[in-house]
């Protein structure tokens, strides 16, 4: 079911998100100083093209000055990714099949928005 799940995603909307994602971690990966942002972009980009069997957690404890820091600066790259993912949603929740992607796409426009401090972890 969860291979049935992450096919029709990728049609609703997965693989559009995972290219701006892949597109964005190349643009950043081309200075030295935002390659860690490329990084997490790259991570969230794989997350999009297989998303189920797949979660989102925060890491143990609180979240440090560090990730706090990291996600001010990401907001110049997350805001824009955050509003393709709140696009997707808003269209894929206009049917009554599409509803479980746009929710999907609701959750990741929040990680969109904050993707440090976070981890993902496989349920498989």
């Amino acid at each position: 079911m969860k291979i049935l799940g992450n096919i029709i995603w990728l049609i609703c909307g997965g693989l559009e998100t995972a290219f701006e994602y892949f597109m964005v971690g190349v643009v950043l990966c081309i200075t030295i100083i935002f390659i860690p942002f490329g990084l997490q972009t790259f991570k969230l980009g794989l997350l999009m093209l297989w998303p189920f069997g797949s979660r989102v957690d925060l890491l143990p404890g609180q979240p440090g000055c560090l990730s706090t820091i990291m996600n001010i600066l990401w907001l110049f790259a997350g805001i824009p990714i955050c509003l393709t993912h709140l696009f997707f949603g808003l269209l894929l929740c206009c049917t009554i099949i599409g509803i479980p992607f746009g929710l999907q796409h609701f959750k990741f426009a929040g990680i969109a928005l904050t993707p440090f401090g976070r981890t993902i972890v496989s349920d498989i």
